[in-house]
């Protein structure tokens, strides 16, 4: 498969390209008229440009899906099923251009931009089964003459601020049981990645959701988007995808009308390699979880804990997994790493990397920045809890070994982060998994397991990492509200 480099060839390969904001049905630009730049990061071309919103157009777009609200919540949960069964079906369908247009605005490479289709496709599916189970109670009346009902209702017009990691995946997670419990939607999708976000609309359309139910912002202006969004009373609910610090200045600027919100923040996940652990399946899991997106991904490993007694033997074979991994574009069919998403996050990397050596750290494998925002596969020996790189995620295809003897010893340190979204660890001792994983201070651990994302389970953390679960069951009560009636005087 050739690599697209042009914007005028991208466009002539994918129909499903939009310029345009979705706003009440219809494609509609920003009444400045400014636009903005998506870049391939990959090569650096123009992709496409974009309409660019601003604070006065988003407050129109907030009234519109207010206007709305009152119309689908009314639907019969079947009637909203149906659409969303639509849409998760033209999603399929589609699933080759949607992928191809994801590896060009984010630089994932081609089979993971797949993977992630069919991944953002599943929440879909799920919430349409889970409109039609959005159970209320009666509960036993305190005395003879009363009868109390509980329900949940649609809490309302839905916010959701979504990452340039997870094109795709972020969006369906977040609306797909928005739109299940009747909530209208807006999806604001980051700067770097928007024309995934607009594809994905344009299949909403196609799905038959009403005018002013579905609709997407583009903007590079953040900040003051943001504020309207959290600030706007008619927005009830606000679901971000992101780093802690904007999800703490969007809790706090929610907090003006009490907005109800769910954050799912950064992490610092660790990944343990016990000495009863099965090496060749830990360092798959590790590989796996480790370098996919170019170590960009909120679950990612950030710190991998191997003990004394099997140590060498897991780096041998880690080093030569990475070593075999392929840098490059990530719609060539050979690469398995593709660019970081930009100058900031090559800046990162190579600032983690830079104090790790000079606290005794040692490259292993890797360890350089290729042209443009590539950066090799990497592993670092002789990490210490004092490296910036033990505290704060890196965000890049970087992994740090710390070594450990002492099971204590190695929880204490997994959990000495103010971050909790997601561990992992490697052992065949069943009493030490249960010991282990019920001691990590974590939302979500994987047991000899590098991958544990899925729709049926609920994605979330502890800490820092954020508030709220989204995906399974759980994942449908915070776009709802219990309501509690009671019925007097019954004889």
């Amino acid at each position: 498969m050739n690599s697209i480099s042009t914007n005028q060839d991208f466009q002539t390969a994918n129909s499903l390209i939009r310029t345009q904001a979705y706003v009440n049905g219809q494609w509609v630009n920003a009444a400045s008229g400014a636009t903005f730049d998506v870049i391939n990061p990959a090569t650096g071309d123009v992709v496409a440009t974009v309409t660019d919103m601003d604070q006065h157009d988003v407050r129109q777009v907030i009234d519109v899906a207010h206007n709305a609200w009152p119309a689908y919540r009314d639907l019969t949960a079947k009637e909203r099923a149906a659409m969303l069964k639509k849409w998760f079906a033209l999603i399929l369908e589609n699933k080759e251009e949607l992928a191809r247009l994801m590896t060009m605005e984010c630089g994932k490479v081609l089979t993971e931009s797949r993977g992630e289709v069919d991944y953002g496709a599943s929440f879909i599916e799920w919430f349409a089964e889970e409109a039609r189970r959005i159970y209320g109670d009666v509960i036993p009346a305190n005395t003879r003459d009363k009868r109390i009902v509980v329900v949940k209702q649609s809490v309302g017009v839905t916010a959701t601020i979504t990452p340039w990691n997870f094109p795709l995946a972020m969006i369906t997670r977040k609306v797909g049981p928005a739109l299940a419990a009747g909530c209208p939607v807006i999806v604001k999708p980051p700067s770097e990645t928007p024309l995934t976000a607009l594809a994905v609309s344009e299949l909403a359309e196609k799905a038959g959701f009403p005018p002013g139910v579905y609709n997407t912002i583009t903007t590079s202006k953040n900040a003051e988007v943001g504020l309207e969004l959290c600030e706007n009373s008619k927005v009830r609910k606000l679901s971000f995808t992101g780093s802690t610090a904007t999800g703490k200045l969007l809790m706090k600027q929610c907090a003006s009308n009490l907005k109800k919100i769910s954050l799912e923040l950064g992490g610092n996940a660790p990944f343990i390699v016990f000495e009863d652990a099965d090496i060749d399946a830990a360092v798959k899991g590790a590989i796996a979880s480790k370098f996919r997106n170019s170590g960009q991904t909120c679950v990612c490993v950030n710190r991998l804990y191997v003990h004394d007694k099997i140590y060498d033997e897991f780096i041998g074979k880690l080093a030569k997994a990475v070593t075999a991994l392929r840098v490059g574009n990530g719609l060539d069919v050979d690469s398995q790493i593709g660019p970081l998403i930009n100058e900031k996050g090559l800046d990162k990397v190579k600032r983690h990397l830079d104090d790790a050596l000079s606290k005794g750290a040692n490259i292993m494998v890797g360890g350089h920045e290729l042209e443009g925002l590539f950066f090799q596969p990497t592993i670092l020996t002789g990490a210490t809890a004092d490296m910036i790189i033990a505290q704060d995620e890196v965000f890049g295809p970087v992994a740090p070994i710390f070594r450990f003897s002492d099971e204590k010893e190695v929880i204490e340190q997994a959990n000495a982060t103010p971050y909790g979204l997601a561990s992992y660890f490697y052992s065949r001792d069943i009493n030490r998994c249960w010991r282990v994983a019920e001691a990590l201070d974590v939302g979500m651990v994987g047991i000899n397991d590098g991958m544990i994302s899925t729709e049926v389970a609920p994605f979330g953390g502890v800490k820092e990492s954020g508030i709220g679960r989204e995906g399974s069951k759980y994942g449908m009560d915070y776009f709802t509200e219990v309501k509690y009636m009671c019925f007097g005087g019954i004889s």
